[in-house]
């Protein structure tokens, strides 16, 4: 995997050095420009596969999942099905 990693970029980007982790215990949230800005930058570096920002966003927000990060105070899951559901278009555009 190219670095820096996804997952501190995300973890830069929320101003912490670690995340909880825990689902009941996880307090990260993470906007979606933010998440957005983290896929411009690994896109620039050609480490992520999405056709466009969007896809690449929903490649970042994944690593969110794993890492008990929410978005937009959506859970990163909720916001893929958001994303998904074109509810949040405008914000790509």
């Amino acid at each position: 995997m190219p670095k820096p990693w996804t997952s501190e970029l995300i973890k830069k980007a929320l101003g912490v050095k670690k995340c909880n982790g825990s689902l009941d215990a996880a307090v990260e949230d993470l906007s979606l420009e933010k998440a957005m800005d983290v896929a411009r930058d690994k896109a620039s570096k050609g480490h992520l596969t999405g056709a466009d920002l969007k896809a690449q966003t929903r490649e970042v927000i994944g690593t969110c999942v794993a890492m008990r990060v929410k978005i937009d105070g959506l859970w990163a899951k909720d916001a893929l099905t958001t994303i998904s559901n074109g509810e949040w278009d405008t914000r790509f555009a």
